[in-house]
């Protein structure tokens, strides 16, 4: 860190040495987040612009361009490099900063709480059979596929299918966008269609089976770093508290929902709706991590809760400035992460790996699709719905690097599917369903005629 010329800090009581320490470190902390702001904004404007492709993919690339591997690099004269490699990064440690990669983190607890506030409850309910019949299938098979693939090409640790790195990269290949998939949707106006209402309905189940997914692969990940071998028990109680958790957590966030906002509402002071919801979904989402689950299913599970309340629409609707800036660093800052000299020996696993992750969603959600009443035509059209990796992905692949669980080879083959599938989802979902023609092979039941949810606010990102 730069030495800088700052003003005497004494009246809060800090020394000398330790007030520069201090204040050096915010005032970079300051500037690495001017940086990245502008570069998300300006990237995100050129991709809507020129490209009509989704910002998030822009600001994915803004984060590598910028990154310590490239530009970030380069000193800055007086100053130094603005996003230099810390110590302990050549031996696995993180690339970016804690101070910065926490407040990214900060941002995927807002995303995913706001993608908890804007899904509809009831309709969330509803599809909860269907979607997860799709959600089921686009987690196996695309899981399975993922794990041979790591093995096959010789990227799997010594364990085998036990090999953290190969049960990592089944559960990355596990992940949907809700978010991408709904902004395109809902673009084309097919967001209320049966094959719409099941897809957003699945994906939100999908996310939630890929944090357990995750969650299980950590545990063992933990078990074999502390040499105490892989029991299956271990795995099934891992699995189970975590499922447990959340179901218990989320069951009881509905119950208290009602009461829980009528506590809240009754303050008076300016901002405090917000700002005690936030503090209940952080709490949520640190007591998730405390049980073994992603703290991201905290945060979406306080915000599903809430969603049907007035407490939570208001929320939602306060906190898009925040989303706005908190949400784009994290985008940001995961592209900070790839190192693209190491993964130039993994490039042909990468284009597999996307292949297979195209090929297992579209199977994989399809074939239940035509069980639950779709015909070939909505099947189809569920499939591709289901392709997108987008945010979430961005999410386990952080938690995969940060956790030592792969190195930066495998982040870098997770970063080049998530951006080839979420390119590839838009591009195949238009034509599908402008195309015309129903999707079920009987007359859409009752619950079609619902009100649709709207697309979920971070799918501009």
């Amino acid at each position: 860190m730069p030495e800088l010329p700052i003003p005497m800090l004494s009246i809060l009581g800090f020394p000398s040495a330790a007030e520069s320490e201090i204040t050096a470190t915010i005032l970079h902390l300051l500037l690495q987040l001017a940086v990245i702001l502008i570069a998300a904004k300006v990237a995100g404007e050129l991709a809507l612009r020129l490209l009509r492709a989704p910002p998030v993919l822009a600001e994915l690339a803004a984060g590598v361009i910028i990154g310590p591997y490239a530009l970030g690099s380069m000193p800055i004269p007086g100053f130094g490099p603005l996003f230099a490699l810390p110590e302990g990064a050549a031996h696995g440690g993180l690339p970016v900063g804690s101070e910065l990669f926490a407040l990214a983190q900060l941002g995927s607890i807002v995303l995913l709480f706001r993608v908890g506030l804007e899904t509809d409850l009831k309709q969330f309910l509803t599809y909860a059979g269907p979607g997860t019949a799709v959600a089921m299938g686009g987690v196996v098979l695309p899981f399975a596929l993922g794990v041979a693939a790591t093995i096959f090409l010789g990227f799997a640790g010594p364990e085998g299918i036990w090999s953290p790195e190969a049960l990592f990269m089944g559960a990355i290949m596990t992940a949907t966008s809700v978010g991408i998939t709904a902004r395109v949707l809902g673009d084309i106006n097919r967001l209320e269609t049966p094959e719409g209402l099941t897809v957003i309905a699945a994906a939100v189940v999908d996310d939630v089976l890929s944090i357990l997914v995750l969650t299980v692969v950590a545990g063992i990940n933990a078990a074999n770093a502390a040499a105490t071998g892989i029991s299956l028990t271990g795995v099934a109680w891992v699995a189970f508290k975590a499922v447990a958790f959340w179901l218990g957590l989320s069951g009881l966030g509905i119950l208290a929902s009602p009461y829980i906002g009528r506590f809240i509402t009754a303050f008076r002071a300016p901002g405090a709706s917000v700002a005690l919801t936030v503090a209940l979904a952080l709490l949520a989402a640190g007591l998730a991590q405390s049980f073994g689950l992603a703290f991201i299913i905290g945060a979406f599970s306080i915000g599903l809760a809430l969603s049907r309340t007035d407490l939570g629409l208001r929320v939602e609707q306060a906190l898009t400035p925040v989303a706005e800036v908190l949400v784009p660093v994290f985008f940001v800052v995961m592209g900070m992460l790839v190192d693209v000299r190491a993964m130039q020996g993994a490039v042909a696993f990468g284009l597999l790996i996307s292949a297979l992750a195209v090929l297992g969603k579209a199977l994989g959600a399809g074939l239940p699709a035509l069980v639950t009443g779709f015909n070939t035509r909505g099947a189809i059209r569920i499939g591709a719905g289901m392709v997108p990796r987008g945010e979430v992905a961005l999410i386990i692949a952080g938690v995969g690097l940060s956790q030592e669980i792969i190195g930066q080879d495998l982040f870098g083959v997770s970063i080049m599917m998530t951006v080839i599938t979420t390119v590839v989802a838009p591009v195949a979902l238009v034509p599908l369903f402008r195309r015309g023609g129903g999707g079920l092979r009987r007359p859409p039941p009752p619950w079609t005629a619902s009100r649709p949810p709207t697309a979920p606010p971070h799918a501009a990102h």
